[in-house]
């Protein structure tokens, strides 16, 4: 949250300060001069420095800074060091916490004349010193904690007000490793961890977990409070930075870029080396699924933080003040253990007990959860996925995530209530985020994984089962193979009460988006009968129809996310569409849903992609009457039965899409496109589509451009998913045709034969051939 509001500041920060650090240049070359030979400054500086103090408003500090030069030498008296970088200390602290908690000023207001001050006259590079020198005393003498947490802190003062700081400190790989050694002292362990926290983030090149002196033993020593904040280190060690380009997302340029890069990237061996730590999963899962002890007035919790959450927008305030509770409870000889609220007798007489809120505790817990769930979300979908499935469920993240849901996940709010900010949904309270990152948790669960089951209870699962048998078709394997050992316990499973919760969800509720992508990762995959019942039962498609036709949402992508999940469920269902058919009963509703799908075929495609997939379906099911009745009365079946709306449905797919501009978002886009053309050429009617887009293009006066470009198109797609890292299974479940069906219609489609009637070179005149060629050859 810190570093949000940095880069602004520090930038106009930088006007001011050079005309400074000029005025004082000879100042500053006798410090340097003083620093390289080791003899401080002389009685006459500091004369100098005391003269002009008071005038240039340095509050003392180059004085001070000087007598902290004289004072480090090899027999130094650590005690008066102490003292002097206490001073220190306190006078940059409460610049920090200014620039933390006033960030919504502008930069000129935010300045840090103390901070500035300090970096001029050597201060950060006095502080390294004493942190690398004073922790490990040559004499061999036991590492003062006291002075090394002092230092560290004024190190991390220096980083929250300047981000020249920072990244002079993040371009020492040695201090860096330096810093994770100290972790193992647990006294030093909050200082070390919010520093490293902070250079890490700005440090160009991803550090190697691998190159950590002694990293499981490190790591294992770790007390529950510790490894949570460890996990707030871990997650910019293993996530791929985002380069913060359109172009580098494209698929053009990741394909190229996964050609220069055939190791593993930094983030992957990363992530190997913490799965390669004994008991490290197992720990993570048991802090996601900890049970909160809430004290009594706890249910008004949001109410009570509500102004503090501008306080507590940087982690370090947060974990000083719970500390600061934790040593007053010691000191009052009450133990408690580190994630456990303590008692509230505890506080009474503790300093803070009027500045502290008194279920400060339950938000110190969930800040941690969601990095420690933001961690295992990460692992679940790289590229050891399956070993991390088989962990996560043998050490019962689920269930105990299912057992956590009512009353901490999803805790009820008083509706008077106003989250941080005037959004309701904005990212900014621990609340929110945990929310969100427990819903991303779920879909990277469930997606395309027979562990999904796992979400359900004993007496949902029977459910299945009775569902496949009243149908007459067999149970999913997955499903038969699932250990019941391992799945929720409780009334409810946790996909149930998702679904709950989801329906309650308010309309413009950016929840809902989550909500709808990891309902819809249950579905995905080969589709289940069984599995789309369970949830039609449960009245989730009245509700997706709900929210696209009568609520009035607008925003795109709460809209895609419910296109998606409806398509999963409607896909090859002849119930879906029966049920689709009495909710939308009226031509007004009808209209409003197709104008819905057709304001945005990017977002709405895969829905598109599944009518389509099932009428086909159908009409080859006649002899069912139920099948029959469905075709005849369905309005969305008899709209997409005609051959202008599928034609017009393929031209525009076709048209906002080019090898430049395909992302893993659009590229759905030219699937649904080759499934339209894959259906038509089983019933040998793919000449009748390429003569029409043919006809298109001269009517709209361009010709060759649209089929020089879906020629383009999918010679990209052949070197995409005929690569062999590419997993094709999807395109294959997805659409129930098998893929080597998918390379054939492709191959046709790019057949150089010219007499070919599904070739698309026998559809663009020769005078217009090869428009756009060269940008594949690159």
């Amino acid at each position: 949250a810190v570093d949000g509001g940095k880069s602004m500041a520090t930038t106009e920060r930088l006007g001011p300060s050079r005309t400074r650090r000029n005025s004082h240049k000879n100042i500053l070359t006798r410090i340097r001069h003083g620093q390289i030979s080791g003899g401080g400054l002389s009685r006459g500086t500091e004369a100098l420095l005391q003269e002009r103090d008071q005038q240039a408003k340095w509050h003392g500090i180059p004085v001070m800074l000087q007598r902290l030069y004289d004072s480090s030498h090899l027999n130094s008296d650590l005690s008066q060091i102490h003292s002097i970088i206490k001073e220190v200390a306190s006078c940059l602290s409460m610049e920090a916490m200014s620039f933390v908690t006033e960030d919504r000023r502008t930069a000129q207001e935010s300045t840090s004349p103390n901070t500035y001050t300090f970096d001029l006259f050597g201060g950060v590079d006095v502080s390294l010193q004493h942190v690398e020198t004073e922790a490990y005393r040559a004499n061999g003498l036991v590492m003062s904690d006291d002075l090394v947490k002092d230092c560290l802190s004024v190190l991390y003062n220096c980083c929250i007000c300047m981000e020249g700081v920072t990244k002079s400190l993040a371009s020492r790989d040695d201090f860096v490793m330096f810093l994770f050694t100290l972790m193992s002292n647990k006294k030093t362990f909050l200082q070390t961890a919010t520093l490293i926290e902070d250079i890490l983030g700005v440090r160009k090149e991803m550090i190697q977990l691998e190159g950590i002196p002694n990293l499981p033993s490190l790591v294992q020593s770790f007390n529950q409070q510790q490894l949570a904040n460890f996990c707030r280190i871990l997650s910019v060690t293993i996530t791929e930075p985002d380069l913060g380009n359109d172009d580098k997302h494209t698929l053009l340029a990741k394909n190229a870029q996964q050609k220069t890069n055939l190791c593993p990237s930094h983030s992957e061996v990363n992530q190997v080396a913490l799965l390669n730590i004994p008991g490290f999963i197992e720990r993570l899962c048991k802090l996601a699924t900890r049970k909160v002890s809430e004290a009594s007035g706890a249910s008004s919790l949001l109410l009570e933080l509500q102004d503090w959450y501008t306080l507590l927008d940087n982690a370090l305030v947060l974990d000083a003040l719970m500390q600061m509770a934790t040593e007053d409870a010691e000191q009052s000889s009450t133990v408690y253990h580190p994630l456990e609220s303590p008692d509230e007798s505890s506080l009474v007489t503790s300093p803070l007990r009027h500045s502290l809120p008194q279920s400060m505790k339950i938000v110190h817990e969930i800040m941690y959860k969601v990095e420690v769930l933001y961690v295992l979300c990460v692992l679940l979908i790289g590229r050891q996925r399956n070993q991390v499935h088989r962990m996560l469920a043998e050490f019962k993240l689920i269930p105990g995530l299912n057992n956590l849901f009512d009353k901490l996940i999803w805790r009820k709010q008083t509706s008077t209530h106003v989250l941080h900010g005037q959004n309701q949904n904005c990212d900014c309270s621990p609340e929110i985020s945990f929310k969100i990152q427990f819903l991303r948790l779920l879909q990277s669960f469930s997606d395309h994984h027979e562990n999904k089951y796992l979400l359900l209870n004993a007496q949902e699962l029977n459910e299945l089962s009775a569902i496949s048998l009243k149908a007459n078709i067999p149970e999913v394997e997955a499903l038969v193979n699932t250990d019941r050992n391992l799945i929720c316990d409780g009334k409810k499973g946790l996909l149930t009460r998702l679904l709950s919760v989801m329906k309650k969800e308010p309309a413009e509720s950016s929840f809902r988006f989550w909500q709808a992508r990891a309902v819809e990762s249950f579905l995905r995959g080969s589709t289940s009968y069984a599995d789309q019942v369970f949830l039609l039962k449960r009245g989730l498609l009245e509700h997706i129809l709900f929210c696209i036709i009568d609520s009035g949402c607008k925003s795109r992508d709460v809209l895609q996310s419910y296109f998606d999940l409806l398509g999963e469920l409607m896909k090859f269902n002849i119930d879906s569409f029966k049920r689709f058919n009495k909710y939308v009963n009226t031509e007004e509703k009808f209209q409003t849903f197709m104008t819905q799908i057709n304001s945005s075929l990017v977002d709405s495609n895969m829905l598109v992609r599944c009518i389509i997939l099932s009428l086909d379906r159908f009409e080859s099911q006649t002899d069912d009457v139920r099948v029959v009745e469905v075709l005849s009365e369905c309005s969305l079946l008899s709209y997409m039965v005609r051959v202008e709306n599928r034609l017009t449905i393929l031209f525009r797919l076709v048209n906002i899409i080019n090898v430049q501009t395909l992302t893993q978002e659009n590229v759905s886009c030219l699937n649904t496109s080759l499934v339209v053309l894959m259906l038509a050429r089983r019933r040998g009617k793919l000449s009748f589509y390429l003569n029409a887009l043919r006809e298109k293009e001269y009517t709209e006066k361009y010709p060759g451009c649209l089929l020089n470009n879906f020629h383009n198109l999918l010679r990209f797609w052949q070197r995409h998913y005929l690569n062999k890292d590419k997993d094709s299974t999807c395109l294959e479940n997805s659409s129930c045709i098998l893929f080597t069906y998918w390379k054939e219609t492709v191959s046709v489609l790019l057949d150089s034969d010219r007499t070919s009637l599904c070739a698309i070179a026998s559809y663009i005149d020769e005078a217009y051939m090869d428009l756009g060629r060269d940008f594949l050859e690159v």
